[in-house]
């Protein structure tokens, strides 16, 4: 990829990062936490946190939940 210019690695990097966030509740747990792994090892360890948040929610089965507990239910009292 030293042929290419900065402006065109950016482009494939921030293509190939946006499709594996579209298929990411689709991949295999190990190849998340791998993929997970590489990116934090990219950048740094201070992007660890902020990664996994933007994942959890990004993540179909975790922010299903995170949606059904925002869900006001109705008290007790019928308020």
């Amino acid at each position: 990829m030293d042929e290419l210019s900065a402006e065109i690695k950016n482009q494939v990097f921030r293509a190939l990062g946006e499709a594996v966030v579209k298929v990411w509740s689709t991949l295999p747990q190990d190849l998340q936490q791998r993929l997970f792994e590489e990116a934090v090892m990219s950048q740094d360890e201070a992007i660890r946190h902020e990664l996994a948040v933007f994942l959890h929610h990004q993540h179909l089965r975790t922010s299903d939940g995170i949606k059904a507990q925002a869900t006001l239910e109705p008290d007790s009292l019928g308020g």
